[in-house]
C-alpha cells in the first residue's frame, strides 16, 4: 500500500522536480517505508513519477518504486494489492518471465508488459497505478474495479498533474481551486459524498473505478485523459451446481477463497470484528485459513454506554472463534470528538458524513499503536447482498408496481413477524429516497450560489430493478464513500484495508442473483446468512439488531455540543461567503432540530451535522477559492513546514 503522484508536461517546465518532490511528500503518511522518483523525457512530454511505500509484500529495498523491467521498456508507480499474485507470476513465468524481487507489484508490471490492458481483468485485488510503456510512449492509469483505492487528475495549463489524494494536487500544481457547488450541493441536501467523478475542488476529478485512461505522450496536442470502462457486473449471476444448496454453497467457497487470498502479507493481519455476521464471517474464514493453532488479530471499539456497545455479541464470536480482542475504548468527551472533525476532515480531503468516521480513525490510530498493519474490513456486504433497510421498500415497490401484490404481502408480513428492520424505520432517512411530492417540507438552507441549479439525483428505484439499483450503490450512492473514508483514515497511519466482499468473484455472483435469495423469510442478507451457519453461533448468523458502530451523536449535536454548534454559527461562516450556505436559514434548521423529541422528527443528524462538517472543510481548504487557509492542529507537520512561497494552500 503506497501513495502515488506524477506530472506529465507538453510544455518545458524547470519546476517539474521541485513540483513533484511537494506533491510525494504531501502523501509521504501513506507510505513511510521508503519514496523514490523517476524524471525523463517520453515524446513530447516531461514525465514525473513519485511514489511513497508502505512495505506489505517483500518487504526488502527490492521492492522500491518507480519499478522498471530490466530492459526498463516499462514501468510502474503502483499503489495497492494484487492478491492472486502467485498465480499469476507462475503463468508469468512459464513464458519467460524473469523475477528478481517477491512483491507482487513486479508481478503487475510483468503481467502489464506481456498482456496489455487484458491484465487489468485477470487482477484479483485492489489497485490505483501508472504505467509507463517507453516503447509505444503511453502512460495508462487505472484503478481498480470498485475504486478501493484512489486516483485523482487535474489538468491545467502546465500539464496533467494526478496522485492519491487531492492535497497532493493542490500543492504540486500550485492553483487556487474554485469550489463545485454541485458536489457542494448533493452533499447538503442528500448527504451524497463520492457520488461522481467531480469533487469539491472544481476542475479536479476521480479516475472511475473500474476504468483505465491511456495517455498518448507522442500527441502534438498534448496529452488527454479519457477514461474507459474496462470490466462491468455480469447482468446476470454466474450459474451455481445444482439446486439452492449447490448455491450456498458456491457462495460459501468463493467467500472463503476471497478471505484466504486477502491474508498474503508479510506484515501482521487483523480484523475489524463488530460482532454483526459480516465482520463476525470474515473473522471465521480467517480461522479456517489459518487453522486453530494461526494467530489472529481482532480490532474491536467498545462503548461505556451499554446501548451502543457492541462487546457482548463480540465477545461472543470471539470465543467461539479462540480469538483474543484488543479493546478500544473510545472515551473522549463530545467536544474531543468534535475538535477531531479537523484532523478526519484533512485527511479525508472532504467533509464527512458522521462522527463514525471519526470512530474509524481513532480504530486506525490503535492499529498502528498495536503494530497491525494490515486489517480485514466488511465493507460491501450490505450493497452487495440487500443488507440496509432500503433495500425492503425498494423490493415491495418493485413487486407491487409489476402487479406481485401476493408476494409483497408475504414479504412484508415475515419482517414484521421477524422484528427485523420494519421497526428501525425512521422518516428523518427514509425522506432521502421518497419522491419530491412526499417529502416532508423543511427549511431551505443553500445559499444564492446553489439556489437556483438542481443537484439532487435520483437515489429512489426510479424504474429500476432491485440488482440495478444495488448496482447504483455500488458506484455511486454507498460505496464510493465508505472505501473513500476507510482508505484515507487508515492510511493516515499507513494501515491498510483489505476487504474481501468486494473479491469481483464474490460481487458478480452475488449482485445480479435473485431478489429472492438476499431478502427472505423476514431477514436480510438470507443466503450469506445460510454460508456462514457452520462457522458461527447462531445469535451471530441471525442477529436482528446489528446497528454498526453508533454513538449519541444526535444527542451531542442536541446538547453537549450546542454552544460550540451556536459559537460556529454566530461567527464569520466561509460557506456563507462563499454563497454556499445561508447562516441564519441554518440557525433555524438547528433550533428546530434540537426541539425535537429524541428519535422522532423529520430532520435528521446529517441535515445539521453536513453544513457543519462543510464549513469545517471550507476553513481548511475552501477559504475563498478553495484555497487550504490553515492545518489543523494534528495534520502532518510537513505541511506547516512548507514556506509560503512554495505552499499554494497556504495564506
Amino acid at each position: 500500500m503506497c501513495g502515488i503522484a506524477g506530472i506529465v508536461n507538453d510544455k518545458p517546465s524547470q519546476d517539474l522536480a521541485a513540483a513533484l518532490a511537494r506533491m510525494v511528500e504531501a502523501v509521504g503518511h501513506r507510505g513511510p517505508d521508503g519514496e523514490g522518483s523517476w524524471s525523463g523525457q517520453v515524446g513530447r512530454c516531461q514525465l514525473a513519477l513519485g511514489h511513497t511505500r508502505l512495505a506489505i509484500i517483500d518487504l526488502s529495498e527490492s521492492g522500491r518504486q518507480p519499478m522498471f523491467l530490466p530492459d526498463q521498456s516499462h514501468g510502474i508507480v503502483y499503489n495497492g494489492e494484487v492478491y492472486n499474485y502467485r498465480e499469476l507470476r507462475a503463468e508469468l513465468e512459464a513464458v519467460g518471465a524473469q523475477f528478481r524481487t517477491q512483491t507482487d507489484t513486479e508481478v503487475v508490471l510483468w503481467a502489464l508488459a506481456t498482456w496489455g490492458e487484458a491484465a487489468f481483468a485477470r487482477f484479483n485485488g485492489m489497485w490505483a497505478l501508472a504505467w509507463l510503456d517507453l516503447r509505444r510512449k503511453r502512460l495508462i492509469l487505472c484503478r481498480d474495479r470498485f475504486g478501493i483505492k484512489p486516483l485523482y487528475y487535474y489538468r491545467n495549463g502546465a500539464g496533467l498533474f494526478f496522485a492519491s489524494e487531492i492535497k497532493a494536487i493542490l500543492l504540486g500544481s500550485g492553483d487556487r481551486f474554485a469550489v463545485n457547488p454541485v458536489v457542494v450541493g448533493r452533499y447538503l441536501e442528500q448527504s451524497l459524498l463520492d457520488a461522481q467523478p467531480e469533487t469539491f475542488f472544481a476542475g479536479v476529478r476521480a479516475l472511475p473505478a473500474g476504468h483505465l485512461a491511456a495517455l498518448d505522450l507522442s500527441d502534438e496536442r498534448g496529452p488527454e485523459l479519457r477514461p474507459k470502462a474496462y470490466w462491468s457486473i455480469p447482468e446476470a449471476s454466474p450459474p451455481a451446481p445444482g439446486d439452492e444448496e449447490g448455491s450456498i454453497e458456491f457462495v460459501r467457497e468463493t467467500f472463503l477463497d476471497a478471505v484466504r487470498i486477502r491474508l498474503r502479507s508479510d506484515v501482521p493481519v487483523g480484523v475489524l470484528l463488530s460482532g454483526g455476521v459480516d465482520s463476525s464471517s470474515i473473522a471465521a474464514a480467517m480461522r479456517q485459513a489459518l487453522g486453530n493453532g494461526g494467530e489472529l488479530h481482532a480490532l474491536s471499539a467498545t462503548s461505556d454506554r451499554p446501548e451502543y456497545d457492541e462487546a457482548p455479541f463480540i465477545r461472543r464470536a470471539a470465543e467461539h472463534l479462540g480469538c483474543p480482542v484488543s479493546w478500544v475504548r473510545l472515551e473522549r468527551s463530545p467536544a474531543e470528538w468534535f475538535d477531531l472533525l479537523d484532523e478526519v476532515i484533512y485527511a479525508n480531503d472532504e467533509p464527512v458524513g458522521s462522527f463514525s468516521t471519526v470512530a474509524h480513525y481513532l480504530l486506525m490510530q490503535e492499529a498502528r499503536r498495536l503494530g497491525i498493519t494490515v486489517l480485514l474490513s466488511g465493507q460491501g456486504a450490505d450493497e452487495v447482498l440487500c443488507g440496509y433497510r432500503k433495500f425492503l421498500g425498494f423490493y415491495v415497490r418493485e413487486l407491487v408496481g409489476s402487479g406481485r401484490l401476493g408476494p409483497a404481502a408475504r414479504l412484508v408480513v415475515g419482517f414484521w413477524k421477524n422484528g427485523t428492520v420494519l421497526s428501525q424505520f425512521e422518516l428523518s432517512e427514509a425522506k432521502r429516497y421518497m419522491p419530491a411530492f412526499m417529502r416532508p417540507p423543511e427549511i431551505d438552507i443553500r445559499g444564492p450560489v446553489l439556489k437556483h441549479q438542481d443537484s439532487r439525483l435520483e437515489l429512489g428505484l426510479n424504474g429500476k430493478h432491485l440488482p440495478e439499483r444495488q448496482l447504483d450503490d455500488v458506484y455511486r450512492f454507498s460505496v464510493p464513500a465508505l472505501v473513500h473514508y476507510e482508505d484515507r483514515c487508515s492510511m493516515a497511519f499507513a494501515r491498510e484495508i483489505r476487504l474481501p466482499f468486494l473479491d469481483y468473484r464474490l460481487v458478480s455472483m452475488l449482485l445480479p442473483a435473485a431478489p429472492e435469495l438476499k431478502l427472505r423469510d423476514g431477514w436480510t442478507k438470507w443466503i450469506f446468512r445460510k454460508t456462514m451457519e457452520p462457522f458461527l453461533p447462531e445469535a451471530i448468523v441471525w442477529r436482528k439488531d446489528k446497528q454498526g458502530f453508533i454513538n449519541p451523536q444526535s444527542e451531542w449535536l442536541k446538547h453537549e455540543l450546542r454552544p460550540k454548534v451556536e459559537a460556529l454559527l454566530a461567527a464569520d461562516m466561509v460557506t456563507a461567503d462563499l454563497g454556499l450556505v445561508d447562516r441564519d436559514a441554518l440557525a433555524r434548521r438547528y433550533r428546530a432540530y434540537c426541539a425535537q423529541p429524541a428519535g422522532r422528527g423529520a430532520l435528521s443528524f446529517k441535515d445539521v451535522f453536513n453544513p457543519i462538517a462543510l464549513e469545517l472543510w471550507a476553513r481548511l481548504f475552501a477559504a475563498r477559492g478553495a484555497e487550504p487557509e490553515g492545518r489543523p492542529a494534528g495534520a502532518d507537520a510537513r505541511w506547516r513546514n512548507q514556506s509560503r512561497s512554495t505552499d499554494p494552500c497556504s495564506r
